[in-house]
Parts: structure tokens; sequence; C-alpha cells
């Protein structure tokens, strides 16, 4: 059983280098990089010219804990992706790269873009 799981995530840290060779975050267009546990899921835009982290939001956040009580996980990457758009905002940052960490473009990873769209980032 460890192995099967051992090597799944191998694969997808295999599938995140094969996407980072294309998507770089450039100071005019950063990079929006969602990574999901089982559990949580993250959110980051980073200017990988200077390896800032310019904003982020997770489901752990202090102030989104109290809103992410009783809703799934799906619902909670949505709240996580109109957190981190609004924040991105905030800070003059409307075009961004997505970069899906070598997930799958489905179910939490979608949510999160799509809510992060509707936020007003463009990808």
């Amino acid at each position: 059983m460890m192995a099967a799981n051992k090597s799944r995530t191998e694969a997808r840290i295999r599938r995140h280098g094969r996407v980072r060779k294309k998507v770089h975050g450039t100071p005019e267009r950063p990079r929006l990089c969602v990574f999901r546990s089982m559990g949580e899921i993250y959110a980051q835009v980073i200017d990988d010219q200077a390896g800032n982290t310019l904003v982020s939001a997770s489901s752990i956040d202090r102030e989104l804990r109290a809103k992410t009580d009783g809703k799934n996980k799906t619902e909670q990457a949505r709240l996580v992706g109109k957190t981190v758009a609004e924040r991105a905002k905030a800070k003059g940052i409307s075009q961004v790269v997505f970069d899906r960490g070598g997930f799958s473009y489905i179910g939490r990873v979608r949510a999160l873009a799509d809510a992060a769209r509707e936020g007003g980032l463009e990808f």
C-alpha cells in the first residue's frame, strides 16, 4: 500500500515538472500555484524571477477558517480561489498564469480556478 502511494506522489511531482517547464511567473504576470492535500487546499501567487510569494490563501487561513466550517472540500476550494483573487486584486495583480501543480484539472483544482476567474483574475 505504501509503495503505491509513494509512486503516486512521485508521478504527480513528475507531472508538475513538465508543467513547470512551460509555466513561469513574471512580475507582470505571476504564477498562480495550487497545492491540494487530502484535507486542505492552498493557492499562492508567485513571482518566479524574484522568488517571492506575492499573495496566498488556503483553507487553513485564520480568516477563512470560520467560513469553511461545514462546507465540503470543493466549496472550500471555491472560497480559497475567490479569496486569492481578491487579495491579488488588492495588490494590483489582474493577470496570472495557472499552475495546477501536477494535479488533474478537475474537482477542487478546477473549482479554485473558476472561482479565481470569477474574482477577476485573468488566465
